[in-house]
């Protein structure tokens, strides 16, 4: 018994798929070349293609640029309040409001950055915050 479940094993794993991942692999390698990728560790492979699922919330705050606001005007503060008080999975839906995806790409998370703005209306109370995801920039009505 332990013979034929060894063997349909390796069957279901490794020979049933064998051809259609090897004609997978010749058309990757054909667009993206193995050498270019060898460079890589596999983790760090794995934050390229799939970017960073945890995150330093506070070195986010920290890496914030500011415009039309200061650090410690009151609306950025409370905001910054709220923010860190949401769950993980609040904060991340944050993220695909600001970019479209609730991963940051790339290698490193000190990277990226994204600017807070005051859209100067006139009456803020009558607006939601908004954001460009090509810019990274939250409009936060004051």
């Amino acid at each position: 018994r332990k013979e034929y479940v060894d063997l349909y094993v390796d069957y279901m794993f490794n020979k049933s798929v064998q051809k259609p991942f090897e004609d997978f692999m010749q058309g990757f390698l054909r667009g993206c070349p193995a050498r270019n990728w060898k460079m890589f560790s596999p983790e760090e492979l794995q934050v390229l293609l799939q970017g960073h699922t945890t995150f330093d919330w506070h070195l986010l705050e920290k890496n914030v640029t500011y415009t039309q606001y200061k650090e410690f005007d009151q609306t950025i503060r409370n905001f910054w309040t709220v923010f860190h008080k949401l769950p993980e999975e609040k904060k991340k839906m944050f993220l695909v409001f600001m970019s479209g995806s609730d991963r940051i790409t790339g290698y490193r998370l000190e990277g990226f950055r994204f600017s807070i703005e005051d859209p100067h209306i006139e009456n803020p109370d009558e607006r939601s915050p908004y954001a460009s995801t090509c810019r990274l920039i939250l409009y936060l009505p004051r």
